[in-house]
């Protein structure tokens, strides 16, 4: 028989039967999560921390974040785990996960130094690019170059200072301090001492420049029976060469470029 043809009476007993059917399996269902919500099984009891930790130890970080993490294995916030262990020294990056029952999984990634930044000897340049403050006395700063730039520059001024770095290598010469101006003038300073005007430009233009005066320096220093090392100071912004000074020269010297 039909469902139409079935009686009135009939057809309401069963829809008042799914009815309190349904009514019942939702009851369940949320007595099911209340239980589960409560019940002590599912408190979070545990992190397991994993990555880098060079910096932190997995105690130190689970004692410091634990406390402001709320709720039990479903309801605690992954977003505020996640934020938390990255505001822990150090941390550029945390992944964090659940793992039945009553577990956090999380997995970090530390910056990696790779320059100071500014004037502060805490902020620092990660490998990306990225400034961000720590401990300065966690790190051997002493072998780390001195990067300075407006605000927002640093990924700019790496990639400049990977770019020049190589140039000076073959004259035994190092990059310690590589500085852009608010005007976009580029300056360095050798681990000699020695100050260099770079001048403005793309990236390519004013690593050409310091190309070009890198492969002439040798052949213009021992002109004055000089070696590189004895170099003062360099303006590259010369449209047709460059100027220098050297130690124990007393005159300016203008080179053409090749």
């Amino acid at each position: 028989m039909s469902a139409a043809a079935m009686p009135a009476d009939v057809r309401l007993m069963n829809l008042a039967a799914t009815a309190l059917f349904a009514i019942g399996l939702a009851v369940l269902v949320a007595a099911a999560g209340w239980w589960a919500l409560r019940h002590p099984l599912f408190a979070v009891s545990a992190i397991t921390v994993e990555g880098d930790v060079s910096h932190n130890s997995a105690a130190t970080l689970r004692a410091n974040v634990a406390p402001r993490l709320a709720g039990n294995f479903f309801t605690v916030d992954l977003k505020a785990a996640r934020e938390a262990f990255q505001a822990a020294p150090w941390v550029r990056q945390a992944v964090v996960r659940r793992e039945f029952p009553n577990r956090l999984r999380v997995r970090l990634q530390e910056h990696r130094a790779v320059a100071l930044w500014g004037e502060h000897e805490s902020r620092m340049v990660n490998s990306f690019g990225e400034v961000f403050e720590a401990n300065a006395g966690d790190v051997e700063s002493d072998g780390l170059p001195r990067l300075a730039g407006p605000d927002g520059q640093a990924r700019e001024v790496l990639a400049m200072y990977e770019a020049l770095v190589p140039l000076f290598e073959p004259l035994d010469l190092a990059v310690a301090r590589l500085a852009l101006t608010a005007r976009g003038s580029w300056n360095v300073e050798l681990d000699t001492g020695a100050a260099i005007e770079l001048g403005r430009g793309t990236r390519e233009e004013v690593a050409a420049r310091a190309q070009r005066f890198a492969q002439t320096l040798t052949q213009v220093t021992s002109r004055y029976g000089r070696t590189p090392e004895a170099l003062l100071s360099a303006d590259l912004r010369h449209a047709d060469g460059y100027a220098l000074r050297l130690r124990g020269v007393a005159t300016t010297v203008d080179m053409p470029k090749k």
